[in-house]
Protein backbone atom coordinates (compact mmCIF):
# COMPACT_ATOMS: atom_id res chain seq x y z
CA UNK A 1 0.00 0.00 0.00
CA UNK A 2 1.36 3.77 -0.78
CA UNK A 3 2.04 6.06 1.05
CA UNK A 4 -0.75 8.52 0.69
CA UNK A 5 -2.83 4.84 0.26
CA UNK A 6 -1.77 3.91 3.65
CA UNK A 7 -2.05 7.25 5.23
CA UNK A 8 -5.83 7.66 3.65
CA UNK A 9 -6.69 4.14 4.68
CA UNK A 10 -5.36 4.96 8.68
CA UNK A 11 -7.61 7.93 8.79
CA UNK A 12 -10.55 5.69 8.23
CA UNK A 13 -9.90 4.07 11.01
CA UNK A 14 -10.14 4.74 14.67
CA UNK A 15 -7.41 3.83 15.77
CA UNK A 16 -4.95 0.18 14.43
CA UNK A 17 -4.55 0.01 18.18
CA UNK A 18 -8.19 -0.96 18.75
CA UNK A 19 -8.65 -3.10 15.22
CA UNK A 20 -8.38 -6.89 15.65
CA UNK A 21 -6.25 -9.17 13.57
CA UNK A 22 -9.24 -10.12 11.22
CA UNK A 23 -10.28 -6.73 10.95
CA UNK A 24 -7.08 -5.59 9.70
CA UNK A 25 -6.88 -8.61 7.32
CA UNK A 26 -10.37 -8.85 5.80
CA UNK A 27 -12.52 -6.42 6.79
CA UNK A 28 -11.07 -3.34 7.20
CA UNK A 29 -9.62 -3.16 3.61
CA UNK A 30 -12.42 -3.93 1.58
CA UNK A 31 -14.48 -1.62 3.88
CA UNK A 32 -11.86 1.11 2.65
CA UNK A 33 -12.08 0.94 -0.63
CA UNK A 34 -15.90 0.49 -1.09
CA UNK A 35 -15.88 3.80 0.91
CA UNK A 36 -13.66 5.17 -1.29
CA UNK A 37 -15.49 4.21 -3.94
CA UNK A 38 -19.22 5.86 -2.53
CA UNK A 39 -16.99 8.82 -1.55
CA UNK A 40 -18.60 11.75 -3.54
CA UNK A 41 -21.61 9.70 -4.79
CA UNK A 42 -24.21 11.41 -2.30
CA UNK A 43 -24.70 7.99 -0.35
CA UNK A 44 -24.38 9.06 3.42
CA UNK A 45 -22.85 6.36 6.29
CA UNK A 46 -26.45 6.46 7.25
CA UNK A 47 -28.08 4.99 4.34
CA UNK A 48 -25.14 2.07 4.28
CA UNK A 49 -25.81 1.41 8.00
CA UNK A 50 -29.58 0.72 7.46
CA UNK A 51 -28.51 -1.40 4.33
CA UNK A 52 -26.20 -3.48 6.34
CA UNK A 53 -29.55 -3.73 9.37
CA UNK A 54 -31.81 -5.46 6.21
CA UNK A 55 -28.59 -7.65 5.21
CA UNK A 56 -28.19 -8.89 8.53
CA UNK A 57 -31.33 -9.54 9.02
CA UNK A 58 -31.68 -11.76 5.98
CA UNK A 59 -28.68 -13.80 7.40
CA UNK A 60 -30.95 -14.14 10.55
CA UNK A 61 -33.52 -15.71 8.55
CA UNK A 62 -31.52 -17.52 6.24
CA UNK A 63 -30.28 -19.49 9.56
CA UNK A 64 -34.23 -20.33 10.82
CA UNK A 65 -34.03 -23.13 8.03
CA UNK A 66 -32.18 -26.46 9.39
CA UNK A 67 -32.15 -27.65 5.55
CA UNK A 68 -30.64 -27.88 3.02
CA UNK A 69 -27.60 -26.42 3.75
CA UNK A 70 -27.02 -23.81 1.02
CA UNK A 71 -29.41 -21.85 3.11
CA UNK A 72 -26.73 -22.22 6.19
CA UNK A 73 -24.28 -20.21 2.98
CA UNK A 74 -26.72 -18.03 2.28
CA UNK A 75 -26.87 -16.85 6.13
CA UNK A 76 -23.35 -16.66 6.08
CA UNK A 77 -22.42 -14.16 2.94
CA UNK A 78 -25.03 -12.09 4.46
CA UNK A 79 -23.52 -11.51 7.96
CA UNK A 80 -20.14 -11.49 6.34
CA UNK A 81 -21.57 -8.66 3.60
CA UNK A 82 -23.17 -7.10 6.81
CA UNK A 83 -20.22 -6.70 8.87
CA UNK A 84 -18.39 -5.20 5.59
CA UNK A 85 -21.04 -2.32 5.53
CA UNK A 86 -20.81 -1.85 9.40
CA UNK A 87 -17.30 -1.15 8.72
CA UNK A 88 -18.11 0.85 4.87
CA UNK A 89 -20.10 3.47 7.31
CA UNK A 90 -17.53 4.54 9.40
CA UNK A 91 -14.90 4.12 7.51
CA UNK A 92 -17.10 6.80 5.24
CA UNK A 93 -18.01 9.18 8.25
CA UNK A 94 -14.38 9.56 8.78
CA UNK A 95 -12.99 9.84 5.24
CA UNK A 96 -16.02 12.66 4.68
CA UNK A 97 -16.68 13.97 7.66
CA UNK A 98 -20.28 13.29 7.83
CA UNK A 99 -20.94 12.12 11.38
CA UNK A 100 -24.13 12.93 14.00
CA UNK A 101 -25.25 11.53 16.94
CA UNK A 102 -27.73 9.35 15.51
CA UNK A 103 -25.69 7.92 13.43
CA UNK A 104 -23.33 6.77 15.95
CA UNK A 105 -26.07 5.27 17.97
CA UNK A 106 -27.82 3.53 14.93
CA UNK A 107 -24.39 1.98 14.00
CA UNK A 108 -24.39 0.84 17.51
CA UNK A 109 -27.57 -1.15 17.05
CA UNK A 110 -27.00 -2.60 14.30
CA UNK A 111 -25.13 -5.51 15.23
CA UNK A 112 -27.64 -6.22 17.97
CA UNK A 113 -30.66 -5.95 15.80
CA UNK A 114 -28.84 -8.84 13.41
CA UNK A 115 -28.13 -10.62 16.90
CA UNK A 116 -31.71 -10.32 17.94
CA UNK A 117 -33.23 -11.92 14.58
CA UNK A 118 -31.08 -14.43 15.23
CA UNK A 119 -31.47 -15.44 18.27
CA UNK A 120 -35.78 -15.71 17.55
CA UNK A 121 -34.33 -17.59 14.76
CA UNK A 122 -32.35 -20.17 16.12
CA UNK A 123 -35.32 -20.57 18.52
CA UNK A 124 -38.05 -21.27 15.66
CA UNK A 125 -35.01 -23.64 13.97
CA UNK A 126 -34.76 -25.65 17.56
CA UNK A 127 -38.42 -25.77 18.16
CA UNK A 128 -39.14 -27.22 14.66
CA UNK A 129 -36.07 -29.67 15.14
CA UNK A 130 -37.22 -30.90 18.63
CA UNK A 131 -40.84 -30.38 18.66
CA UNK A 132 -41.28 -33.71 21.12
CA UNK A 133 -38.92 -32.54 23.77
CA UNK A 134 -40.66 -31.65 27.14
CA UNK A 135 -44.13 -32.69 25.93
CA UNK A 136 -44.32 -30.06 23.64
CA UNK A 137 -43.08 -27.55 25.50
CA UNK A 138 -39.42 -27.68 24.51
CA UNK A 139 -39.45 -24.39 22.91
CA UNK A 140 -39.94 -22.66 26.50
CA UNK A 141 -36.60 -23.79 27.10
CA UNK A 142 -35.21 -22.42 23.80
CA UNK A 143 -36.35 -19.50 24.39
CA UNK A 144 -35.02 -19.27 27.51
CA UNK A 145 -32.02 -19.39 26.32
CA UNK A 146 -31.99 -17.04 24.03
CA UNK A 147 -32.71 -14.93 26.67
CA UNK A 148 -30.09 -15.09 28.61
CA UNK A 149 -27.88 -15.21 25.44
CA UNK A 150 -29.41 -11.89 24.27
CA UNK A 151 -28.93 -10.28 27.80
CA UNK A 152 -25.46 -11.50 28.10
CA UNK A 153 -25.04 -10.10 24.32
CA UNK A 154 -25.71 -6.26 25.01
CA UNK A 155 -23.70 -6.55 28.35
CA UNK A 156 -20.79 -8.35 26.80
CA UNK A 157 -20.87 -5.57 23.92
CA UNK A 158 -21.48 -2.58 26.16
CA UNK A 159 -18.52 -3.35 27.98
CA UNK A 160 -16.35 -3.80 24.70
CA UNK A 161 -17.38 -1.11 23.59
CA UNK A 162 -16.89 1.21 26.57
CA UNK A 163 -13.39 -0.37 26.83
CA UNK A 164 -12.19 0.54 23.00
CA UNK A 165 -13.65 4.03 23.35
CA UNK A 166 -11.93 4.69 26.53
CA UNK A 167 -8.82 3.73 24.77
CA UNK A 168 -9.55 6.34 22.35
CA UNK A 169 -9.66 9.00 24.45
CA UNK A 170 -5.90 7.39 26.11
CA UNK A 171 -4.52 7.94 22.58
CA UNK A 172 -5.70 11.38 22.24
CA UNK A 173 -8.70 14.12 22.67
CA UNK A 174 -9.25 13.90 18.81
CA UNK A 175 -9.60 10.25 19.02
CA UNK A 176 -11.40 9.86 21.92
CA UNK A 177 -13.77 12.97 21.42
CA UNK A 178 -17.03 9.99 20.95
CA UNK A 179 -16.23 9.60 25.06
CA UNK A 180 -19.33 11.15 26.80
CA UNK A 181 -20.05 10.39 30.38
CA UNK A 182 -23.69 9.98 31.56
CA UNK A 183 -23.59 12.86 33.53
CA UNK A 184 -22.88 14.77 30.32
CA UNK A 185 -25.27 12.90 27.88
CA UNK A 186 -27.99 13.43 30.73
CA UNK A 187 -27.07 17.07 30.80
CA UNK A 188 -27.53 17.18 26.72
CA UNK A 189 -30.55 15.05 27.21
CA UNK A 190 -32.43 17.75 29.62
CA UNK A 191 -32.19 20.44 26.36
CA UNK A 192 -33.57 18.10 23.61
CA UNK A 193 -36.93 18.68 22.32
CA UNK A 194 -39.18 15.84 21.78
CA UNK A 195 -38.38 12.81 18.83
CA UNK A 196 -36.68 10.60 17.39
CA UNK A 197 -33.26 12.01 18.99
CA UNK A 198 -34.14 12.35 21.96
CA UNK A 199 -35.51 8.47 22.77
CA UNK A 200 -32.48 7.69 20.91
CA UNK A 201 -30.30 9.52 23.06
CA UNK A 202 -32.09 8.08 25.97
CA UNK A 203 -31.09 4.47 24.89
CA UNK A 204 -27.37 5.88 24.46
CA UNK A 205 -27.83 7.29 28.46
CA UNK A 206 -29.08 4.00 29.48
CA UNK A 207 -26.37 2.13 27.55
CA UNK A 208 -23.69 4.35 28.94
CA UNK A 209 -24.71 3.94 32.27
CA UNK A 210 -24.04 0.17 32.46
CA UNK A 211 -21.00 0.55 30.80
CA UNK A 212 -20.04 2.72 33.86
CA UNK A 213 -21.45 0.18 36.14
CA UNK A 214 -19.58 -2.37 34.97
CA UNK A 215 -16.30 -0.27 35.37
CA UNK A 216 -16.11 1.43 39.00
CA UNK A 217 -12.37 1.51 39.50
CA UNK A 218 -12.02 3.00 35.58
CA UNK A 219 -14.26 5.25 36.70
CA UNK A 220 -12.27 6.51 39.82
CA UNK A 221 -9.18 6.78 37.67
CA UNK A 222 -11.10 9.09 35.45
CA UNK A 223 -12.32 11.13 37.78
CA UNK A 224 -8.81 11.65 39.57
CA UNK A 225 -7.07 12.83 36.13
CA UNK A 226 -10.03 14.78 34.87
CA UNK A 227 -9.60 16.81 38.24
CA UNK A 228 -6.36 17.02 38.17
CA UNK A 229 -5.36 17.31 34.42
CA UNK A 230 -8.76 18.64 32.44
CA UNK A 231 -9.28 15.97 29.37
CA UNK A 232 -6.74 17.90 27.25
CA UNK A 233 -3.63 17.88 29.55
CA UNK A 234 -3.46 14.19 30.58
CA UNK A 235 0.48 13.74 30.81
CA UNK A 236 1.35 11.20 28.43
CA UNK A 237 3.31 8.73 31.10
CA UNK A 238 -0.37 8.37 32.16
CA UNK A 239 -2.08 7.68 28.47
CA UNK A 240 1.11 5.39 27.62
CA UNK A 241 0.39 3.46 30.45
CA UNK A 242 -2.86 2.79 30.27
CA UNK A 243 -3.16 2.19 26.72
CA UNK A 244 -0.24 -0.63 27.72
CA UNK A 245 -2.21 -2.05 29.88
CA UNK A 246 -5.47 -1.60 28.20
CA UNK A 247 -3.91 -3.45 24.41
CA UNK A 248 -3.46 -6.87 26.77
CA UNK A 249 -6.94 -6.44 27.60
CA UNK A 250 -7.90 -5.71 23.77
CA UNK A 251 -6.47 -9.62 22.76
CA UNK A 252 -8.74 -11.21 25.67
CA UNK A 253 -11.63 -8.44 24.49
CA UNK A 254 -11.46 -9.65 20.61
CA UNK A 255 -13.39 -12.87 21.48
CA UNK A 256 -16.71 -10.52 22.38
CA UNK A 257 -16.17 -8.28 19.21
CA UNK A 258 -18.06 -9.98 15.98
CA UNK A 259 -15.76 -12.02 14.98
CA UNK A 260 -15.32 -14.05 18.19
CA UNK A 261 -19.31 -14.12 17.81
CA UNK A 262 -19.83 -15.17 13.70
CA UNK A 263 -17.21 -17.84 13.74
CA UNK A 264 -18.61 -20.28 16.06
CA UNK A 265 -22.02 -19.29 15.28
CA UNK A 266 -20.98 -20.30 11.72
CA UNK A 267 -19.78 -23.43 12.64
CA UNK A 268 -22.24 -24.54 14.73
CA UNK A 269 -24.47 -23.84 11.85
CA UNK A 270 -22.63 -25.93 9.29
CA UNK A 271 -22.68 -28.88 12.03
CA UNK A 272 -26.52 -28.19 12.42
CA UNK A 273 -25.76 -28.19 15.86
CA UNK A 274 -26.94 -24.44 16.71
CA UNK A 275 -27.98 -24.58 20.40
CA UNK A 276 -24.36 -24.72 20.94
CA UNK A 277 -23.93 -21.12 20.06
CA UNK A 278 -26.10 -20.31 23.22
CA UNK A 279 -23.78 -21.79 25.40
CA UNK A 280 -20.81 -20.91 23.81
CA UNK A 281 -22.56 -17.04 24.10
CA UNK A 282 -23.75 -17.27 27.72
CA UNK A 283 -20.85 -19.88 29.34
CA UNK A 284 -17.76 -18.98 27.31
CA UNK A 285 -18.55 -15.50 26.56
CA UNK A 286 -19.42 -14.04 30.08
CA UNK A 287 -15.78 -16.06 31.41
CA UNK A 288 -14.54 -14.11 28.91
CA UNK A 289 -16.39 -10.78 29.99
CA UNK A 290 -15.24 -11.66 33.68
CA UNK A 291 -11.93 -12.05 32.82
CA UNK A 292 -11.59 -8.71 30.42
CA UNK A 293 -13.58 -6.54 33.44
CA UNK A 294 -11.48 -8.05 36.40
CA UNK A 295 -8.11 -7.39 34.60
CA UNK A 296 -9.40 -4.13 33.29
CA UNK A 297 -10.45 -2.85 36.52
CA UNK A 298 -7.46 -4.17 38.17
CA UNK A 299 -5.42 -2.36 35.83
CA UNK A 300 -7.23 0.90 36.52
CA UNK A 301 -7.00 0.52 40.19
CA UNK A 302 -2.90 0.18 39.95
CA UNK A 303 -3.03 3.47 37.77
CA UNK A 304 -5.39 5.42 40.19
CA UNK A 305 -2.83 4.62 42.90
CA UNK A 306 0.38 5.73 41.14
CA UNK A 307 -1.38 8.88 39.54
Amino acid sequence: MENNTKDSYLSSLKSIETENWLDRQFYRPIGYRLAMALKGTGITPNMVTIVSIFVGLGGGLSFVHSEPLWWAFVGIACMVAANIMDCVDGQLARLTGIKSEVGRILDGLAGDIWFACIYICLVVRLSHEHATWLNGKGWILFLAMAILSGFSHLVQAAVTDYYKTIHLFFISPEKGRDFESSDEIRNRLCRMRPGINRVLTSAYLVYTSVQEFFSPHLQSYLRKLLEQYGAAGIPQEQRKAFRSGSQKVMKVLDLLTFNGRSIPLFVFVLLGQVWLYFIYEFVVLNVVLVLSISKHEAMCKKLATAA
